[in-house]
């Protein structure tokens, strides 16, 4: 197996990654399923493709106006549909989800801007789209991501995500505004939907709509169980072994999306909570074992 090879499998796993850590928050941390989230990743890679190809803008600067893009629409979709209980706020996701798939499906597009020439042709989609996503870049996104919601997880604002996941009534009577944190959820995990979109698109090369339908917001959902609710070190674990065992598997033809499945149900019976059961691998507990290990070996040896 080459580094080419295997380079490409951890940039998937970088983007792919964006997705699942914002999902978790919302999910994880509030609460909330969301099943139309490959919407979102759809609105960040098409707007990212055309501020690059269109507007000639910089990468960086097309996956910010991506992200905040999605994170936009989010908000608004979160105005009207936060309130909603259960089934419903899933229901509502889904359905926007596949609108937004639809849309650009159907939308057409030839035009000159700046004097570049644009082409978007609904299901075709669009083609030639520079590569930009290296891995160097994509490493340096998702460690930064990571960090962030790291922080903020562990502060107040993470305790009272919990706290709403747990009991929302009980988080309402406590003073929590149960609304506002959901708002945040919501909007975190859109903006990161949206980044992942374009770095998605700038590494794949082209565009289709077919490339954003529910089977992939069902394939983050799964992710995020697969590797523990509420927990960043289970989205990463669960984000990296899920897209590197389909290519593992890849030697035994169609067969490897059946092992795929199988494998997704054993962790399910034998880890019902995930790879992390919602919880962290934290590195300073590593390190305190580290020196009480070496410190036990020193009065060993006197």
């Amino acid at each position: 197996m080459s580094w080419y090879y295997i380079q490409g499998i951890l940039i998937q796993s970088c983007y792919t990654l964006m997705v699942v850590l914002g999902l978790s928050v919302l999910t994880g941390y509030t609460g909330l399923f969301s099943f139309g989230h490959a919407g979102f990743v759809c609105i960040g890679a098409y707007i990212s493709v055309i501020c690059t190809m269109g507007f000639g803008l910089p990468y960086g600067v097309a996956l910010l106006i991506a992200g905040l893009t999605a994170m936009i629409i989010g908000a608004l979709l979160g105005r009207i549909t936060l309130k909603l209980k259960g089934d419903y706020f899933c229901i509502a996701t889904l359905g926007v989800g596949e609108a937004v798939r639809l849309i650009f499906n159907n939308v057409r597009i030839d035009t000159v801007i700046n004097g570049r020439k644009f082409v978007l042709d609904g299901a075709k989609g669009i083609s030639n789209v520079p590569l930009k996503t290296s891995f160097g870049v994509a490493l340096a996104i998702v460690v930064v991501t990571v960090t962030a919601t790291a922080f903020l997880l562990n502060s107040k604002h993470g305790r009272n995500m919990l706290a709403i996941r747990e009991d929302e009534l009980a988080a309402q009577m406590a003073g929590i505004d149960t609304f506002r944190y959901k708002m945040l959820a919501m909007c975190m995990s859109t903006l990161y939907a949206g980044i992942a979109g374009g770095m998605l698109a700038h590494y794949i090369g082209y565009l289709q709509p077919n490339m954003f339908q529910m089977v992939k917001s069902t394939e983050y959902t799964i992710m995020v169980i697969f590797g523990g609710m509420g927990s960043i070190t289970g989205s990463v674990l669960g984000t990296v072994l899920l897209c590197a065992l389909p290519e593992l598997l890849r030697a035994i033809g169609d067969w490897r999306l059946v092992f795929y499945g199988l494998a997704v149900i054993i962790i399910m019976i034998v880890r019902p909570k995930g790879l992390m059961g919602g919880k962290e691998l934290r590195v300073d507990l590593f390190f305190q074992w580290l020196a009480g290990l070496f410190k036990g070996k020193r009065k060993g040896a006197a």
